[in-house]
């Protein structure tokens, strides 16, 4: 399967100097702060000053100031915030979830929760708690106020503590499972929403299967991405319980200032053919829900498919370039299809050479996802590699795919049965994990993740 083409990222050309920035931005003298209500003068650093920005804590550094102190403080944050750090922030509120159409960044941490509570408060509290905590690890703070004393154990896990944000994403959906009747949501589920069917050839391993809930954390650093993720899991202790997790990867835009789109395991461009992000319209058409759609809590949504593909890698190794492009449709340097020169050549699945066949194989990865290209998914895929898997002596590596659409069934599902019955490259792949999740739409400030559906 294709993974998410690497969109021209505005933070690309900066993430190589980021580590280096933030060094710098630690190092600067904190700025004053007046505090008008005790006459005292405070410090505010620019990591508080960007936990403040992220949560929409302006109101909280400035007290009951008045306007006076708005102006005041907003020019000081205006002036400690240079550019390296808000194009290193995503903002985690908003009409849709982030990381969806947001730019793949280098690092994928993944998990499946599993609720053991029946109680529907619980579990609204959970989603009320996780929002609060993913506006401030998307803003690079530590979350929780007891991270000094001694007497206690700290909020926060600390292994992120200045550590920059690293453009992190958070994004939440639920499994067909939450709404088997524990909560009184039955009657709210997405008509037609359920687990994948099993496809022609799928080798599924249930503890890469399924859950209650999803959560996908990227970040342009492994570390703060994982840090998000374990505190996640850590506030869910005793509503929920992790299922199953998988760490990915692909090249950083230190290794590719370009961008350019990123390579899979077997050394292909994976992700060409993704739609175009920065257009409303197609988005709309192809990933986000429509309120019409039904049920209306989902609208500005979208769907998420998950498929961990095991890659046959020491059998690809083995084979011809020849037979590799026959397999893909595509040249391997270039990308571009084959009997093209550019990647992004327009695909021509009519185009024969001289001896009467097909230049593109009719059985090809390409041919089969592009169809007639009336029907189109987002992928934001990534690599993986989980060490040696002791039965074969052989590297369970593959990918970790992700796809975002409007309908799970008419778009995804159309596609892989296409792929499962005839696609060459079933012989060097393995479907092993599968899920999907209704990611709720993006929240306001104020509001929590999946409060049209509470």
């Amino acid at each position: 399967m294709k993974g998410f083409k690497r969109q021209k990222d505005q933070g690309a050309s900066q993430h190589a100097e980021s580590h280096k920035e933030q060094a710098e931005l630690e190092k600067k003298d904190a700025l004053p702060a007046d505090d008008e209500l005790s006459g005292k003068s405070k410090t505010v650093s620019r990591r508080e000053l960007l936990k403040l920005a992220g949560v929409g804590g302006l109101g909280l550094l400035l007290g009951g100031g008045g306007v006076g102190a708005v102006l005041s403080a907003g020019q000081r944050l205006e002036s400690m915030m240079t550019e390296a750090d808000t194009l290193d922030m995503v903002p985690f509120y908003g009409k849709h979830q982030a990381g969806i159409v947001t730019p793949a960044q280098d690092f994928i941490c993944f998990a499946a929760f599993d609720l053991t509570t029946s109680d529907k408060a619980q579990v609204r509290s959970l989603f009320k708690a996780w929002t609060e905590a993913s506006a401030t690890m998307t803003s690079g703070t530590l979350i929780g106020t007891d991270n000094e004393n001694l007497n206690l154990p700290p909020s926060d896990t600390g292994e992120a503590a200045g550590l920059s944000p690293s453009r992190t994403t958070i994004t939440f959906g639920v499994g067909p499972s939450f709404f088997d009747g524990r909560y009184g949501l039955a009657g709210l589920k997405p008509a037609g929403f359920r687990e994948l069917p099993r496809f022609q050839g799928d080798a599924l391993d249930e503890q890469w299967c399924g859950g209650d809930i999803g959560v996908q954390v990227c970040a342009n650093d492994l570390q703060v991405a994982f840090h998000a993720l374990r505190n996640l899991a850590r506030i869910a202790r005793g509503t929920a319980v992790l299922r199953w997790t998988q760490e990915g990867f692909q090249r950083t835009a230190q290794a590719d200032p370009a961008g350019s789109t990123p390579r899979n395991l077997l050394g292909f461009k994976d992700g060409t053919g993704n739609p175009d992000t920065s257009k409303a319209d197609e988005m709309k058409r192809l990933v986000w829900t429509q309120a019409s759609d039904g049920p209306a809590w989902m609208g500005n949504g979208s769907y998420m498919a998950v498929r961990r593909v095991r890659m046959r890698i020491e059998v690809w190794d083995r084979s011809t370039l020849g037979d590799q492009e026959d397999t893909f449709g595509r040249h391997r340097s270039s990308g571009a299809p084959l009997g093209k020169a550019k990647e992004f050549d327009k695909l021509d699945l009519a185009a024969t050479s001289p001896e009467g066949k097909s230049v593109t194989p009719p059985t090809s990865h390409v041919a089969l996802a592009h169809g007639d290209g009336s029907m189109n998914i987002l992928r934001r895929s990534y690599s993986y590699s989980s060490g040696l898997d002791k039965q074969t002596g052989q590297l369970d590596a593959g990918l970790l795919f992700i796809s975002y659409q409007r309908d799970l069934f008419k778009q995804f599902v159309h596609i892989q049965e296409k792929l499962a019955r005839n696609d060459k490259l079933n012989e060097y792949i393995v479907h092993k994990g599968s899920a999907v999740f209704a990611c709720f739409p993006g929240v306001s400030q104020g509001g929590y993740i999946g409060d049209t559906l509470f």
